[in-house]
């Protein structure tokens, strides 16, 4: 008997870190965001973002679990503990990187114009001049536009849904759409008719993945295996699935950057480390 307990005093542990090592990591997406979650026919979420963390919980070995969730009550969820991390595209900004920890991006989002096959391509923003801009009404690129349509010559268009505002474009209603990056090159392997161009590039930021300020273990390890994503072509080969556009070497889904986090920003650990990708 004593032989017994001895030995699973001695397992307890591996048994301990085994145990953890199959917890669930729990996380959640905004299920009406397409292409990055988006509801399935039969049921639950599928999408660029379903798809780039359920490979990061197996290259962690960690099953995980994918709630669908209205945006705005992520942050407050993950804060509350309800999740370990937020697998929704979350852009890095300063505010939010004094409060959250982030790992480094995963993706770059960037205002992008939608212009309809066959108009000539945008070269700057001075061919948009005279021009009518459709934009998705009370969006990001909707406060963009506003703002800098006098500046820019152009006037702009508001419509309920992106895909109204691109319907717009194919139409010849108006010259170009603006959105995001992914959701315009997603519209395009939709749309045929509808052309990704010019990006705004001072526009440029981080998406990736918020942890509690608490979290730095687990921001760590998630970061590892999203680098080994990298390094395989994992990210990069869902990124040409879901928005239909081959990742250049220098964009983020083909960049280990240095440190843990995104550089220059609140909550960036300058740690040299290789990924572990064993």
């Amino acid at each position: 008997m004593r032989s017994f307990t001895f030995a699973l005093l001695l397992a307890a542990p591996f048994l301990a870190g085994t145990a953890q090592a199959q917890q669930p990591l729990r996380t959640a997406v905004d299920g009406t965001f397409a292409p990055h979650a988006f509801p399935k026919l039969d049921g639950g979420v599928q999408g660029f973002n379903v798809d780039l963390f359920t490979a990061v919980a197996k290259k962690m070995g960690r099953p995980i679990t994918i709630d669908s969730a209205s945006f705005s009550g992520l942050v407050p969820a993950l804060n509350a503990g309800r999740y370990d991390f937020l697998a929704a595209p979350v852009t890095v900004t300063p505010e939010r990187a004094e409060n959250l920890l982030f790992t480094e991006g995963y993706l770059y989002t960037e205002y992008q114009f939608g212009i309809r096959k066959g108009t000539a391509p945008i070269t700057s923003l001075d061919d948009v001049r005279g021009k009518a801009i459709a934009v998705n009404k009370g969006s990001a690129y909707d406060s963009w536009a506003q703002a800098n349509a006098a500046k820019y010559g152009f006037t702009v268009q508001t419509f309920d849904s992106q895909p109204d505002a691109v319907q717009a474009v194919i139409a010849g209603r108006v010259f170009a759409t603006l959105g995001g990056n992914t959701t315009i090159r997603y519209a395009a392997t939709r749309a045929p008719l509808l052309v990704p161009d010019f990006t705004i590039k001072e526009t440029r930021a981080h998406w990736a993945a918020p942890f509690r300020k608490d979290n730095a273990e687990l921001r760590k390890s998630v970061e590892n295996a999203l680098e080994c994503l990298k390094k395989d072509g994992t990210v990069a080969g869902l990124s040409e699935k879901w928005f239909g556009v081959k990742p250049g070497p220098e964009d983020a889904e083909n960049v280990v950057f240095p440190g843990y986090g995104v550089p220059g920003l609140p909550g960036y650990d300058p740690t040299e480390h290789t990924p572990d990708c064993g």
